[in-house]
């Protein structure tokens, strides 16, 4: 069980590390995010506002007490990416990667969600 929690922790590391990378670089707005967000089609005012949520759908999803909520709100915003890049015929693998990372990570550190979701049978 430890081993199992460790890796979770591992695997949880990852897209968090780079969900802050993204919310920050929305903060400083350099010009390859102008440019991404012209790309998109969005205003670049939604830059700050978008990197909050994204900060704080984060930051709810590393407290533990928080971590399935945020894990949930995640979801949601990696949903919003890959809608978002389908419209314009971009690639979306990322958001996607990142959606399966979130949940991995936290259903192996989290014994409430294993429970809640079984995958083996157990006689």
């Amino acid at each position: 069980m430890k081993k199992m929690k460790i890796t979770g922790w591992v695997l949880t590391v990852v897209p968090v590390l780079m969900l802050l990378m993204s919310a920050t670089m929305k903060f400083m707005k350099p010009a390859s995010v102008v440019e991404g967000f012209t790309h998109l089609g969005l205003p670049e005012k939604l830059a700050s506002g978008l990197g909050i949520l994204e900060l704080a759908c984060t930051i709810l999803y590393v407290v533990p007490r928080t971590a399935v909520l945020g894990a949930i709100l995640v979801t949601g915003y990696l949903g919003g990416a890959v809608c978002t890049h389908l419209r314009v015929g971009d690639p979306f693998i990322m958001p996607v990667i990142l959606g399966v990372a979130v949940w991995g990570g936290l259903f192996l550190r989290e014994p409430r969600l294993r429970a809640l979701i079984p995958l083996s049978r157990q006689s």
